[in-house]
């Protein structure tokens, strides 16, 4: 009788024992899946934010790089704007077979003409270096307009303008509130208006071509 009573008493604790062990270890592995899901919940979470950031970072630099950043930055860009601008007009002044697109790019020589003598008195004036041509993007965009024709190039050199002239009120509003040096800031808010015209102009006559 006493040994039935321990023998049963004994299997009762091991399988208490059993069933505690078993439960630990339903425990832990439970335990360990959820530090892997939030783990993992973390990584793409991380994932995203950098992948946001890297996004928010180019459309910044891009903005940065329309806008001008230095004001020595703004007058190299300015400069060979304005070159190509005068280059295009004596262009577009013989090739062009709009009469409204030859009287605008002979507006070109005029203003731009204008405007580059200006920035060259103030880059002397400051000791600043301007660069002597267009870079090679402008270049590219002569050598390709020189190979158009009638209506082809009138449609090209009107494009042409007004994604310039978009770039250039931009560039140039933004050095009117913000530029440092003092006759520079002068000089972007004198030129604004001129070059606002010449936006209005030829997005006029890009709606008329249409």
């Amino acid at each position: 009788m006493n040994r039935s009573i321990f023998y049963a008493a004994a299997m009762a604790a091991l399988t208490a024992f059993a069933v505690a062990c078993g439960t630990t270890s339903v425990n832990v592995n439970t335990s360990n899946m959820a530090n892997r899901t939030a783990n993992a919940a973390n990584s793409v979470s991380n994932t995203m934010a950098n992948a946001g950031n890297a996004v928010a970072n180019t459309v910044s630099n891009a903005a940065s790089s329309i806008t001008g950043g230095s004001d020595t930055g703004f007058v190299s860009e300015a400069a060979i704007g304005g070159m190509a601008e005068v280059e295009l007009g004596k262009m577009a002044s013989t090739k062009a077979a709009n009469a409204e697109v030859k009287k605008f790019a002979q507006m070109m020589v005029t203003d731009h003409t204008n405007a580059n003598n200006e920035l060259k008195a103030l880059a002397q004036k400051k000791g600043w270096t301007l660069p002597a041509e267009p870079d090679s993007s402008h270049k590219a965009t002569m050598d390709d307009l020189r190979s158009r024709v009638g209506a082809d190039f009138d449609k090209a050199y009107v494009e042409e303008m007004v994604d310039d002239h978009e770039e250039d009120v931009a560039a140039f509003e933004n050095k009117a509130k913000n530029a440092t040096d003092p006759d520079l800031k002068a000089f972007a808010e004198k030129t604004l208006p001129t070059l606002r015209k010449h936006l209005d102009a030829i997005k006029a006559i890009q709606a008329k071509m249409k």
